[in-house]
């Protein structure tokens, strides 16, 4: 069956219950865990670019603190993967990426690790208010690799 389940987080809650129970998914199959957390990449003409334009020395050390401050937020989150498969014993690696859209970076990250399922939650940090999250959405709509949605 499955031998290597992704599981995304965004550190919300419902990350976290998602993560609880594909970790339970992975024990129960023998299958292994890539856990992952996308850090949003700072675009040409965020607002930041007000207060710091991108090719000044205050810019790049603003650009600097703020991929320090992510990176982090995606060790925090990522933690709780790997406490979690550890106290299960299931085998995990985690990682975390910086990228524009994290329906395309979980869906790369999928692919890159060898991934055959990607287990996530139906919705992230903003909750519940359409039936999927947008960013669900996305990967359900541009996988080839298997999504199941926790809800």
């Amino acid at each position: 069956m499955y031998k290597n389940i992704l599981l995304p987080t965004d550190g919300s809650e419902l990350s976290e219950d998602a993560i609880k129970s594909g970790i339970s998914l992975a024990k129960f199959l023998n299958a292994r865990v890539t856990g992952l957390y996308v850090i949003p990449k700072p675009t040409s003409g965020d607002i930041w670019d007000v207060w710091a334009p991108e090719n000044t020395e205050e810019g790049r050390m603003f650009r600097t603190k703020f991929q320090a401050s992510f990176e982090c937020i995606a060790t925090r989150y990522i933690s709780v993967i790997e406490n979690a498969a550890k106290e299960a014993g299931v085998p995990c690696e985690c990682i975390y990426v910086t990228g524009e859209y994290p329906s395309d970076e979980i869906i790369k990250a999928a692919e890159g690790k060898g991934c055959d399922l990607i287990f996530m939650a139906s919705h992230g940090k903003r909750g519940i208010g359409a039936i999927l999250g947008s960013v669900t959405t996305k990967v359900l709509a541009s996988s080839k690799i298997s999504v199941l949605v926790h809800r």
